[in-house]
């Protein structure tokens, strides 16, 4: 089934949803993953408060990260649609890597914005590859994770 033969219904009232959601973030009507990025940042900040040394941040993504493959699979499953543009927590991840040891800025973090959402819309080879590929939690974190990885690295380069 896809999203568009039918309009399935989200629970923001359900834990699973609502961080798969982005909380609610991924409800806008127009470019939910933009819309998901751009409720990840101010999660960015608060993570680069509390946690502002590579190693505390990097297991926190990496907890999220592996998180999402279940927090996206299992919001997927509930409404019967695979990567559903709603479910938007493989967003919040990516950008949560395209800025790993980044210095913030305003700056910064627009570049990484952009960057992160570049490559999550465009999907070069092999981000496409995964996305047509993998299914479940899984496939739908991974891509995002490469994305953002491929962000990452142009960030390095820059900043």
């Amino acid at each position: 089934m896809k999203y568009t033969e039918t309009k399935p219904t989200f629970d923001l009232t359900q834990p699973i949803q609502f961080l798969a959601l982005g909380f609610g973030s991924g409800l806008a009507p127009k470019a939910p993953g933009t819309f998901g990025t751009l409720a990840a940042v101010p999660i960015f900040l608060l993570l680069t408060i509390l946690m502002p040394t590579p190693l505390p941040y990097a297991i926190a993504v990496i907890v999220m990260g592996l998180a999402g493959i279940y927090i996206c699979g299992k919001a997927a499953a509930d409404v019967g649609v695979h990567d559903h543009p709603a479910i938007v927590w493989d967003e919040f991840v990516g950008f949560f890597i395209t800025m790993f040891m980044v210095p913030v800025s305003w700056q910064s973090i627009l570049v990484g914005f952009i960057l992160f959402r570049v490559f999550d819309i465009f999907k070069p080879w092999p981000i496409s590859f995964i996305d047509k590929k993998m299914v479940g939690g899984l496939g739908i974190m991974l891509d995002d994770v490469l994305a953002g990885i491929f962000a990452l690295i142009i960030m390095q380069l820059i900043f």
